[in-house]
């Protein structure tokens, strides 16, 4: 018996530890963004920079850390896109192949040639340790041009780094460079030729994608040390670009994708444990799950297309199964807490800091405060002076963190006063989500990875 209890107090030291010490994924260790390290609260272009190198190619993939290395992908440019005569276009229509380039000719994106590449950073001085090319040619798709073919963050455990490039595939190194094995998961076409953006998630040993696409949607969990396909779930979904959260409660783990509908999986056999009809709308943000409830909503679409609706935030609690979708006039039921329409939810992921839930709009710059007990709408309120929100927000302590389009990072009092308490700027576009290891904040911009640490 004291053997036992020393070994889970073992391991519940390890796990805090390896909690302070990396930031393996999209969003942390937790996919929640809050934040353990400390870091400064004043930073800028010459102020608390460590390090600074530049970006080798586009992506708006995150950095993620363990120990003393980083991890960033690329997709660099090598030749660009052939240009012809334009296209005629209906009125109103979504162009699919092409993108207008100077003169108002067509640019056909999977006609360049782009070398997809992974690097590993010494996280202290910015070195570059190694770096692998996992493939040189042309797109297998096109993407919308605020996309990159890098949107997806990489996730590491410590042994193995794991890359994901959309439907170019899964690739993973170990910690040294050395190519270990690769993965096709198949090319699909997405909507209108946006792209692709969901990022893998690694828990117990497993690897979970969220592939939504306008072909053959599927959600699919991979033994992380050889790639073995463990289960695949198909599922009844058009393209979506949220990023799948593990979420552990007081009853079980469960592996959580947001799209159309809501869907909770046993992670270990891909059983269906509940889903939830989210009405509609487009799914760019990451569920956020803190401890026994999980919130998560999809962005409201009113252009008259097939995925109108949605804008409504969901407070679910733990424990739910079978469908849990709410019926017309319906606020709540057993496992749906409450919810709150015209929410504010879009691309940026949710966060919470003092019992109250913020959340973006990407172009107006709102921010939208919400008790996350209640689902009030504590306020509505513009940032001052801020531009457009694409990048997620992240939380350390009782503070909330910004960053726009232009490049500000907004810090903002947690808890239901709106109260603006500083900004950073570094004068660069911020789309990626930031991370946080050894007392240091990594942001990658649109042409920079800066080291911001004292």
């Amino acid at each position: 018996m004291r053997l036992v209890a020393l070994a889970a107090a073992v391991l519940v030291v390890t796990l805090a530890v390896s909690e302070a010490g990396n930031w393996p994924q999209f969003r942390g260790p937790r996919g929640d963004a809050v934040v353990k390290e400390s870091f400064p609260q004043e930073w800028g272009p010459e102020t608390n920079v460590k390090w600074r190198i530049d970006n080798p190619g586009e992506g708006w993939s995150a950095p993620v850390v363990w120990g003393d290395k980083l991890f960033l992908t690329a997709a660099v440019l090598v030749k660009p896109a052939e240009t012809g005569p334009p296209q005629e276009e209906a009125e109103g229509a979504e162009r699919r192949n092409g993108r207008r380039g100077r003169g108002g000719y067509e640019s056909k994106l999977t006609t360049a040639v782009y070398r997809w590449e992974v690097q590993c950073l010494n996280a202290n001085t910015g070195e570059l340790l190694w770096s692998r090319v996992v493939r040189e040619g042309n797109p297998p798709l096109e993407r919308h041009t605020s996309n990159t073919y890098a949107t997806e963050t990489p996730v590491t455990d410590g042994e193995r780094v794991y890359a994901y490039f959309g439907m170019l595939g899964l690739f993973c190194f170990d910690m040294q460079g050395e190519p270990l094995w690769q993965k096709d998961l198949g090319n699909y076409e997405m909507r209108a030729g946006w792209g692709t953006a969901s990022s893998p998630v690694l828990h117990d040993g497993k690897l979970f994608l969220q592939i939504d696409n306008q072909e053959q949607s599927f959600v699919v969990a991979l033994d992380a040390a050889n790639a073995e396909e463990l289960w695949r779930i198909e599922r009844d979904e058009p393209s979506q670009y949220s990023t799948p959260v593990v979420w552990t409660n007081s009853e079980r783990t469960e592996l959580v994708t947001s799209a159309r509908k809501a869907r909770s999986y046993d992670p270990d056999t891909g059983e269906l444990l509940w889903e939830l009809d989210l009405t509609g709308g487009r799914s760019s943000a990451t569920p956020l799950a803190v401890g026994d409830r999980l919130y998560l909503g999809t962005e409201l679409r009113n252009r008259g297309g097939d995925d109108d609706g949605g804008g409504v935030l969901f407070a679910v609690k733990a424990g739910a199964k079978g469908d849990i979708s709410l019926t017309d006039g319906q606020r709540n039921n057993e496992y749906v807490l409450w919810t709150l329409e015209k929410s504010g939810i879009e691309m940026a992921s949710p966060v919470i800091s003092e019992e109250h839930l913020y959340l973006l709009e990407r172009r107006s710059s709102v921010l939208h405060c919400v008790n996350a007990k209640t689902g009030e709408m504590v306020y509505e309120k513009r940032i001052p002076g801020a531009r457009a929100f694409w990048a997620s927000p992240w939380v350390q302590g009782d503070k909330v963190y910004c960053p726009d389009d232009s490049g500000t990072t907004h810090i903002l009092q947690g808890g239901p006063a709106f109260k603006v308490l500083g900004k950073n700027t570094i004068d660069e576009r911020i789309w990626s989500t930031a991370a946080f290891a050894n007392g240091a904040m990594y942001l990658r911009t649109v042409d920079s990875l800066y080291c911001i640490s004292p």
